[in-house]
């Protein structure tokens, strides 16, 4: 099941090119939207909600046409924006209860839906008083409630933990990964704080410039290699013995990492990064750090984080295509519209009252 898709996606102003032809593939659970500042982000979210015409390509959203069909997209999905945008002198119960309306749900079950989802968020306590006076948390609490209280199938949520502690960080990324354990919708979070990503979501996609440079699981970003991590002492013959050593196995034909990956490791100046080619490799470490009369520390493999494998593939980035995402069903072919026609950005109309349901 694939809930996003997107095929051949451009945005192009005058001087920039927002997104480059950009195809992926993204199915149910946590996905993580990766890339600096003016990747392209926050406008692949505007297309993905009709809100903004693409230059070329098509996109779909739960197998709907993003292009002619955006407001039944609006419908079953919910925003969470990046921006501050929240009525100072109003509380947070008729804040939400208002965008549930909008949403087309009934007073009486906007009201509940309301209460639950702030209870859910963390803000019940203080859902009465006016948010000017909440913090950046409680602020981001308001607009992740608004964004789930219609019960959507996908959110999407933009920059979630800007201008949080780490405390607040901690407390956000574990409300998104309940949204989806708890009630199944699934997420797309965006962010540039790769380490977040990593501890929150079950699939990541990293673009930058607008370009996919890479779309697949956590866990394969992440998974253990067969590069060891090795640490030793000095001594008094070898005052440097990280140099020592290098100089050894570079010399025994061992394959050294001295790219982005080691200098980001903390102490990464005592700490060597080699290639295991096998059992003959721990034998031929040990006995380097014998002969040489160093203290061994430690020699374990270790696993690459995202923040690591997104420098490699920045760097190595060429022009050929990049890879695309997961698999999944092929794009809804339009029916008439082309694809570059946006969908009117008017409110979206709601499910009826027989649609809504509680958690």
């Amino acid at each position: 099941m694939t809930v996003i898709a997107t095929e051949s996606l451009s945005k192009r102003y005058p001087k920039v090119t927002a997104l480059d032809r950009l195809t992926v593939e993204i199915g149910p659970g946590v996905t993580g939207l990766v890339g600096s500042n003016g990747a392209g982000k926050s406008t692949l979210i505007k297309i993905l909600l009709g809100l903004s015409p693409a230059t070329e390509g098509r996109a779909a959203v739960l197998g709907l046409d993003v292009a002619r069909q955006g407001a039944d997209v609006r419908r079953r999905v919910g925003y969470m924006p990046e921006h501050d945008c929240l009525p100072p002198d109003v509380s947070a119960t008729e804040f939400v209860v208002h965008m549930a309306r909008m949403a087309g749900l009934p007073a009486t079950a906007a009201r509940e839906r309301t209460a639950d989802t702030l209870r859910h968020v963390g803000l019940y306590e203080e859902r009465y008083r006016p948010m000017g006076g909440y913090s950046t948390g409680m602020k981001q609490r308001v607009k992740l409630a608004q964004a789930l209280v219609h019960d959507p199938d996908l959110v999407f949520l933009d920059e979630p933990t800007n201008g949080l502690d780490p405390v607040g960080r901690d407390d956000m990324l574990g409300l998104i990964r309940r949204v989806h354990a708890d009630f199944g919708i699934s997420v797309l979070v965006t962010s540039h704080l790769l380490g977040e990503l990593e501890r929150t979501c079950d699939h990541v996609v990293v673009i930058d410039g607008g370009a996919l440079l890479r779309s697949s699981s956590t866990s394969d970003f992440t998974q253990t290699t067969t590069t060891l991590a090795v640490e030793v002492t000095d001594s008094d013959t070898h005052p440097d013995g990280t140099k020592a050593l290098r100089e050894a196995l570079t010399a025994a034909g061992v394959a050294l990492d001295t790219g982005p990956a080691e200098a980001a490791l903390p102490g990464a100046g005592h700490i060597l990064l080699l290639e295991a080619a096998g059992e003959q490799t721990y034998d031929l470490v040990r006995d380097t750090v014998a002969d040489l009369g160093l203290g061994l520390v430690r020699m374990e493999q270790r696993r690459h984080h995202i923040a690591e494998v997104f420098r490699s593939t920045a760097t190595t980035a060429t022009a050929t295509e990049a890879p695309q995402g997961h698999g999944g069903p092929a794009l809804p072919q339009p029916a008439g519209a082309p694809p570059s026609t946006a969908a009117p950005a008017g409110p979206a109309a709601g499910p009826s009252p027989q649609e809504v349901r509680k958690r």
